[in-house]
């Protein structure tokens, strides 16, 4: 089969689209013929060796949707045919956080594409406990670009910050996968949104999905704006997966007895904390990672029943994947890059 992989880290010129061995179907596992990746910004920090996987060479890829071709011996959920889409958080199952059901904290966590081998490739092995049925009114792109980023914005808002209908969420880099999540959960929710990315067209399609506010943060601070407009007070809740870059603004225009809630550092991980703007205004800091599989079944519910809309910037042949990269670092363009392999790329785009 064909695969999207690198073998030793570096710049996208790493990527390599060719032969790669097929995967060996475990008696719990499933064998999926994928139609569609979905590409994260996590892609491009494995590419770089953040963190380094279990072995070389590496296939990339932590979201997939397909058909099942084949199934393991211990396997009664699917069957030869059945569409699915992939869950792709990996679990002990055995931990205490495992047992309470709060499986995100697993101590021994690990992610599809990241620290095991990946599924951005022709056919990938799956544990049967990480595929969810897809109904057959959702084509696979949709499915494909939806759960690592919907997942971890479901948990970062409705499970860690607890968002009410009254509160106002303000969603930094809206254009992104995890932000335009955020926002239309945010929205589903009844909240007041505010919204930042960097050119009017982004900031439209923020609007499209919810916000009720828009900051173009190359033009304004976006604090100072938010501050002006809210008369001082700020957002009860910021959700910033930016880091450095942003981190300080964040903690200022959080109203008091507010949150910020973090899922990650996408421009540093090592910023300066004021502690008195934390422990003056009592702010709440989380920190966020992924969810459990029963956060995964609440939000793809609504992303299948269309309550949420994945959106998609660009669908690619895998052989371009190096292409995904550099719209995924430049933050070019508005939501989701999905991937599809070369060989039905056609039949899938049309």
């Amino acid at each position: 089969m064909k695969a999207v992989f690198y073998e030793e880290h570096g710049s996208s010129d790493v990527l390599e689209y060719g032969e790669f061995p097929d995967p060996e179907v475990g008696p719990e596992e499933v064998l999926v013929e994928v139609r569609a990746g979905g590409m994260n910004h996590l892609d491009v920090w494995t590419r770089k060796g953040m963190p380094s996987p279990e072995a070389m060479p590496h296939v990339q890829g932590s979201d997939a949707a397909g058909v099942v071709e084949a199934v393991g011996d211990r396997v009664t959920r699917f069957e030869p045919g059945d569409r699915v889409v992939v869950d792709p958080g990996l679990y002990c199952g055995a931990c205490e956080f495992c047992r309470e059901g709060e499986e995100s904290l697993c101590v021994d966590y690990e992610m599809l594409g990241e620290h095991v081998r990946g599924v951005h490739s022709e056919y990938a092995a799956v544990p049967a406990t990480n595929l969810l049925s897809l109904p057959t009114d959702v084509d696979f792109v949709t499915a494909a670009a939806a759960p690592l980023v919907f997942q971890t914005a479901w948990r970062m808002l409705i499970t860690r910050a607890e968002i009410q209908q009254s509160d106002s969420v303000l969603v930094l880099g809206a254009s992104g996968g995890v932000g335009h999540a955020c926002v239309q959960i945010a929205a589903n929710e009844g909240c007041e949104v505010w919204a930042t990315a960097s050119s009017d067209e982004k900031l439209a399609h923020a609007e499209e999905l919810g916000a009720h506010h828009t900051v173009d943060y190359t033009d304004v601070n976006f604090a100072d704006a938010i501050e002006t407009e809210t008369d001082g007070r700020g957002v009860d809740v910021v959700v910033d997966h930016v880091g450095e870059a942003t981190w300080s603004d964040s903690l200022s225009v959080a109203a008091r007895g507010g949150t910020v809630v973090t899922c990650g550092a996408t421009s540093g991980i090592s910023p300066e904390t004021n502690i008195p703007t934390v422990f003056w205004k009592q702010l709440d800091i989380l920190g966020s990672t992924m969810g459990t599989p029963g956060e995964m079944d609440d939000v793809m519910a609504g992303v299948f029943d269309g309550t949420f809309e994945p959106h998609v910037r660009a669908v690619l042949p895998m052989s371009e994947a190096a292409r995904g990269h550099e719209m995924l670092e430049t933050r070019e363009g508005f939501g989701s890059v999905v991937l599809v392999p070369d060989a039905i790329h056609d039949d899938v785009v049309e």
